[in-house]
């Protein structure tokens, strides 16, 4: 493992590198570090050179006087990629990264291979009453009980850990905003891969729609011709939002989508053989 900052757009970006190959970009959730995502960086870095990056405010990447934005933290992920020399990554996110690994798909296509969303709905109004009022509710008031969080314990490791009260008024500020990208998503170039918890934040309803944005589950494949379509939709069963990231299957549904070809399956009888055995002769 290798770690470094770059200095992107204001911040100094912490990020560190994991083994070789096709490169990867990981993109935590909200208050939480590169270090609690080992439970999938490790195996996806088995066959992938993994770039696990703590955002603005996050971990050891301090937060500044700089304001906080998705779209502006996406842009930050094209500058890393730039500082890296890396002309294209795969790109995937969790929760709070995933509306980041959204906003780097849409900003700069061209950077992005293939995206994944992890827990992480196409608008804000997807996820229950419930969450986006916990998320509007995050501010300085809870500085103190928010220290004992990853990232409010690196903060005191910040060059100036008085901010930490400030990131949370800006982070609860960014997370009350109101945002639909559903017509962006739907004009996404890349393979997409959605994955959600079958008890996440986010309804069963809203997930089939975000599927449906990018044309996922709105049409009959077709039996003797089928067409299977470009993007992909998993939902894990046993895991709620909060716990998600404990999830060992999550690395291996998102190893298995970046490595197929996503090409079609073969057409007519041979599609048919591999769909269905044929039926026996009676006497």
């Amino acid at each position: 493992m290798s770690s470094g900052y770059a200095e992107v757009n204001g911040i100094k970006l912490y990020h560190e590198i994991y083994g070789q190959g096709e490169p990867l970009v990981l993109i935590h959730g909200g208050l939480t570090t590169i270090d609690e995502m080992q439970g999938w960086v490790q195996p996806l870095a088995e066959k992938r050179r993994v770039i696990a990056v703590e955002m603005q405010g996050h971990g050891r990447t301090a937060d500044t006087d700089r304001p906080m934005s998705f779209a502006t933290m996406g842009d930050d992920i094209a500058a890393l990629l730039n500082h890296l020399k890396i002309p294209k990554a795969f790109v995937v996110g969790h929760s709070f990264g995933g509306a980041i690994a959204i906003r780097v798909a849409i900003q700069h296509p061209d950077k992005v291979r293939r995206l994944v969303v992890v827990s992480s709905p196409h608008a804000r109004s997807a996820w229950y009453p419930e969450t986006q009022e916990g998320m509007s509710q995050v501010d300085a008031r809870l500085a103190e009980n928010m220290m004992h969080t990853p990232t409010g314990k690196f903060s005191k490791q910040w060059p100036e850990p008085q901010r930490f009260p400030q990131f949370l008024d800006k982070m609860g500020k960014m997370m009350s905003k109101d945002y639909d990208w559903s017509a962006d998503i739907a004009k996404l170039p890349m393979p997409v891969l959605l994955v959600f918890a079958d008890n996440d934040s986010v309804s069963l309803k809203h997930i089939a729609e975000f599927f449906a944005l990018l044309g996922g589950g709105v049409k009959e494949p077709g039996w003797l011709n089928t067409r299977l379509s470009k993007p992909r939709l998993a939902v894990v069963p046993g895991y709620s939002h909060y716990n998600f990231i404990s999830s060992p299957e999550v690395p291996q549904i998102v190893g298995k989508f970046l490595a197929d070809p996503l090409t079609h399956p073969p057409e007519g009888a041979a599609a048919a053989s591999q769909v269905a055995p044929a039926p026996e002769k009676t006497q």
